[in-house]
C-alpha cells in the first residue's frame, strides 16, 4: 500500500516512521518545509525516545506529483490549513484513495470533504505524542492508543482496513463506531489545557498548581461539556477529572498551542475553543469563558504578527 503523510511536522513524521517499520508499505512524507524534507532524504528521520534514537529511512518530498496516486492519505496539517493542504495534495488522489484525519479540533473531516467530495474520509484520534526538535529530528514523547472510525458511526471495510494496517505496523489502533464521542473527548482536553498554557506560558502540569488556572481550565471544560450534551454527544465520566488526569500524565509537556505561541506561529484556537463558541451559539449554550480564551489567544497571535511586520519593514 502507498501511504502519504500530508503534513510532516512532529506528528506526521512520527506516524510516517511508525508505519514504515514493517517494511511492507511505501510510505511518503509530504511537506512544504524544504529543510526538513531534505534532511530526511539525505540522512533519514531521527526519532528520539528515552532509551534510543533510531533513524528511519523514509521517502520525502515537497512535490505531491513525485508521490503519485496514494492508497491512503493521512492528514496531519494544522486545522486552519486543511483545505489548502488537500488541494495541494490533489495529484495524489485517485479513484480508490482514502483520507484519514488525525488532526486536532472540529471541522477537519468536513473541510477535507469539501475538496474531495467523492473520496472516503475517515475520522481519528490518537494519544501518540511527538515534538519537532529540528529538521530531520523529532522526539517520541508519548505513547497511547489510536482510534479510527466512520463519522456516521457505521462499521465499514475501509475503517477496518486502516485499523488492521496500523496494528500490523505496531501502532495500536481500534476501529470504532463511536469516533464522534472520542473526538469530542479529545477536544475537551484541548479546550482545557491548550489556551490556558498558551496564555500563561505554563507547562501542562503547572495548570494544577494554582487555583486560578485550575478553575479556569475546569470552567472552560464544563462549558464545552454542556455544548456536547446539547449536541447529543454522550461523554462518559467526569470530563474535568479526565482533563486534570491528562495534566498530571503530561506534566512536563508544553501544549501544542503553547509551542505555537512560543514560536510565533498561528494556533488552532479557532478550531478548538473557537469551535466550542460557534457550536454553543448555534445550540443556545452560553460559553463566555471559551469566548474570552479565544479572544486572548488571538490577541497574542496578533501581537507577534505585528512584530513580524515591523521586523520585515526594517
Amino acid at each position: 500500500m502507498k501511504i502519504a503523510m500530508l503534513g510532516a511536522g512532529a506528528m506526521g513524521s512520527l506516524f510516517g516512521a511508525m508505519l514504515s517499520r514493517s517494511g511492507t508499505h511505501e510510505v511518503w512524507l509530504l511537506d512544504v518545509w524544504e529543510e526538513h524534507i531534505n534532511r530526511v532524504m539525505s540522512g533519514g528521520l531521527i526519532v528520539e525516545s528515552e532509551d534510543e534514537q533510531p533513524v528511519f529511512r523514509l521517502q520525502a518530498t515537497t512535490d505531491p506529483e513525485a508521490i503519485g496516486v496514494a492508497d491512503l492519505i493521512v492528514v496531519f496539517v494544522k486545522a486552519y490549513l486543511t483545505r489548502e493542504a488537500v488541494e495541494f495534495g490533489l495529484p495524489m488522489v485517485g479513484t480508490n484513495t482514502v483520507f484519514l484525519s488525525l488532526q486536532n479540533g472540529l471541522g477537519n473531516v468536513e473541510n477535507i470533504r469539501r475538496v474531495v467530495p467523492d473520496a472516503p474520509v475517515v475520522g481519528g484520534v490518537t494519544s501518540q505524542g511527538s515534538t519537532m526538535l529540528g529538521p530531520g529530528r523529532i522526539r517520541h514523547g508519548g505513547r497511547g492508543p489510536t482510534a479510527v472510525g466512520d463519522m456516521d458511526g457505521k462499521t465499514t471495510a475501509v475503517v477496518e482496513r486502516i485499523a488492521a494496517l496500523f496494528n500490523q505496523c505496531g501502532v495500536p489502533t481500534e476501529a470504532t463506531t463511536d469516533i464522534q464521542r472520542l473526538m469530542w473527548e479529545k477536544l475537551l482536553i484541548n479546550v482545557g489545557i491548550n489556551p490556558v498554557t498558551a496564555i500563561t506560558g505554563f507547562k501542562n502540569g503547572e495548570l494544577l498548581d494554582l487555583e486560578e488556572t485550575k478553575s479556569l481550565t475546569a470552567t472552560a471544560v464544563k462549558e464545552a461539556e454542556k455544548v456536547a450534551v446539547k449536541k447529543g454527544i454522550a461523554l462518559p465520566g467526569n470530563a474535568v477529572d479526565r482533563v486534570f488526569e491528562v495534566c498530571k500524565a503530561t506534566a512536563r509537556n508544553r501544549s501544542s498551542m503553547g509551542q505555537d505561541i512560543d514560536n510565533g506561529r498561528r494556533t488552532e484556537i479557532d478550531f478548538i475553543n473557537g469551535a466550542i463558541v460557534r457550536e454553543g451559539e448555534a445550540l443556545g449554550v452560553a460559553t463566555p469563558v471559551n469566548a474570552t480564551l479565544t479572544c486572548l489567544v488571538k490577541a497574542l497571535e496578533a501581537r507577534f504578527r505585528e512584530s513580524i511586520k515591523v521586523k520585515g519593514s526594517r
